[in-house]
């Protein structure tokens, strides 16, 4: 079985993009129909335990997710392509950029966990280690990572997905994978077009988080706030990020 994903465009500019952690790859549908695609190719890949790649087990690590994206790409017949990547999502596309960045032509990092990883207090582990079990805890994280600033309703039913299209076993893998993976020292000193996106909103991912890491390894990585939203601006602000995004890799 092949990892599970969604293709769509006919554009000469390929983009695989990558989701992050509370979510599989319908987490982008927002954006859909704004999305150029006489220019662009987009594939929205699955990761193994999400969404239409749910059946398929894995080790759950991020060294995994990129080569499954590389093996995507080959079946595709993709010699060079962008790479889009959301949380640990921005994780796994900061791989790839280092173990191929002839063939990763440029990349928009959306509110990415850097590729140190990310390290939590023990009440903040807590949470997100609860939230393997608990769609209280996942409510709640969304909640933090927006800004506390959005509906109840919208935040049970971002729980609610996220439960639906992930199995128990690659939520707390990846978990671990994007809080405990440290491959910055491959990183250092590269020279790679890399568009950061944070959301004003985000507690977590801020700029400063990305001064420190993804901007102070890569001199050609630049960064740009994202208005009125926090974690998630493809469902918070759809229309803008895709402009946005869009802007980056035809620059």
């Amino acid at each position: 079985m092949e990892i599970g994903h969604k293709l769509m465009g006919e554009g000469a500019s390929r983009v695989l993009a990558l989701h992050g952690w509370l979510g599989d790859q319908r987490i982008f549908e927002p954006m859909f129909d704004s999305l150029n695609l006489e220019s662009f190719t987009y594939a929205f890949m699955d990761y193994r335990g999400y969404g239409c790649s749910k059946e398929l087990t894995g080790a759950y690590t991020v060294d995994e997710v990129a080569g499954d994206a590389f093996a995507l790409a080959d079946k595709l017949g993709w010699d060079w392509f962008y790479v889009v990547g959301h949380c640990m999502g921005g994780m796994a596309a900061q791989h790839m950029m280092a173990d191929d960045p002839d063939r990763v032509r440029a990349a928009v990092l959306i509110a990415p966990v850097p590729a140190c990883g990310m390290r939590f207090d023990e009440e903040t582990w807590a949470l997100f280690q609860g939230a393997v079990d608990d769609p209280l805890n996942r409510a709640g994280i969304v909640d933090l990572s927006t800004g506390s600033r959005l509906s109840a309703t919208w935040l049970d039913a971002m729980a609610a997905r996220s439960v639906a299209c992930s199995n128990r076993e690659a939520f707390a893998g990846y978990l671990n994978a994007w809080t405990k993976t440290d491959f910055s020292a491959r990183l250092q000193g590269v020279a790679h077009r890399t568009k950061v996106l944070v959301g004003e909103y985000d507690p977590a991912m801020t700029p400063k988080l990305m001064n420190e890491t993804i901007l102070a390894w890569n001199h050609r990585a630049e960064m740009a706030i994202l208005p009125n939203c926090g974690h998630y601006p493809m469902l918070e602000t759809p229309v803008y990020l895709a402009t946005v995004m869009e802007r980056s890799l035809n620059d």
